[in-house]
């Protein structure tokens, strides 16, 4: 089996596209190095999630926003589950959006980003960080245009101001013999476009293969692992691959350690129709594609299926 492809952004895009479309086609992971986002603006962000995640609990619980599905502020422990899981997941999270300006044609699809009073730089940096995400994220797109070939720039227009959610995750430390090897985030497959996930240096990261086997994802410190979502598969007819995947506890020391980590759910544009592309779809049989659907009732749909709607 080929291993999941590791490409600098750095290089022309002309020159990754197909490597990277490859391992996203074949295992619906890849990872990026030299993607733009800065190494002081990670650490710093890494360190305020850790100031956030360290206040009490009922400070913590202020920022929850009832009815909001989770969208913004704070989602406790014991709140999102896994699609057809029985458990609830390990973590606790907080969730930045897109801040829209007043009367922005798409506002009521976005609620307004709520921030921490106590936590000085929160907003300003976690701020800068979304804007960076969507930059080298959509650079990523613009490879996988290329691999498809589309133009460079098709994506561009289908993300503008697009529903995009930036995740701060803390999985608790867990104790006893139990906790090497503990499930922390059961399998589940991403709803959203592309996921670019910051802190998958810490291990613990799986992908199931095609052949039904869990697969270990790892990066170097400060690289992006980039998995395909529902919208992109469905987009493609499957060519690309939203693939399940789950978070497991480590083996040794780090099984009794808080894991920290920084997904960015890239969505399309709420009001963006995802239709097959045509190059996706086999001429011996023209039926054979999901049918056309909003992104924003697409993604209702599934925040039911996982207790955030």
């Amino acid at each position: 089996m080929s291993d999941i492809a590791s490409v600098s952004l750095a290089r022309p895009l002309e020159e990754i596209a197909d490597e990277l479309g490859r391992s996203f086609a074949e295992f619906g992971f890849g990872v990026v190095r030299d993607h733009g986002i800065p190494q002081e603006l990670i650490d710093r962000a890494e360190a305020l999630s850790k100031e956030f995640f360290a206040l009490p609990d009922e400070t913590k619980r202020q920022y929850q926003l009832p009815g909001g599905g989770g969208a913004r502020g704070y989602t406790p422990f014991g709140t999102e589950k896994a699609k057809d899981a029985k458990v609830h997941d390990l973590k606790e999270f907080w969730h930045v959006g897109r801040s829209l300006p007043d009367g922005h044609a798409l506002s009521e699809f976005m609620a307004p980003n709520v921030w921490p009073g106590e936590v000085d730089g929160f907003e300003e940096t976690f701020a800068e960080l979304y804007a960076a995400f969507e930059e080298a994220g959509g650079r990523v797109l613009e490879a996988i245009a290329l691999h498809l070939d589309l133009p460079r720039d098709f994506f561009a227009d289908t993300v503008r101001d697009g529903n995009s959610v930036m995740r701060l995750l803390r999985y608790p430390p867990l104790e006893g013999k139990e906790a090497e090897g503990a499930i922390r985030a059961a399998a589940h497959g991403d709803i959203n476009t592309i996921t670019l996930l910051l802190g998958a240096e810490e291990a613990g990261l799986e992908l199931l293969t095609t052949e039904g086997k869990w697969h270990a994802v790892g990066s170097e410190k400060g690289a992006l692992v980039i998995n395909v979502g529902d919208m992109l598969d469905r987009m493609t007819n499957g060519r690309l691959r939203s693939t399940t995947h789950r978070v497991v506890n480590p083996q040794g020391e780090a099984a009794y350690r808080a894991r920290y980590s920084m997904p960015f759910f890239l969505h399309f544009r709420p009001d963006f129709v995802i239709e097959t592309l045509p190059s996706c779809i086999d001429p011996a049989d023209p039926d054979d594609h999901p049918e056309p659907i909003s992104s924003h009732e697409f993604l209702q749909q599934r925040l039911r299926e996982i207790n955030l709607a």
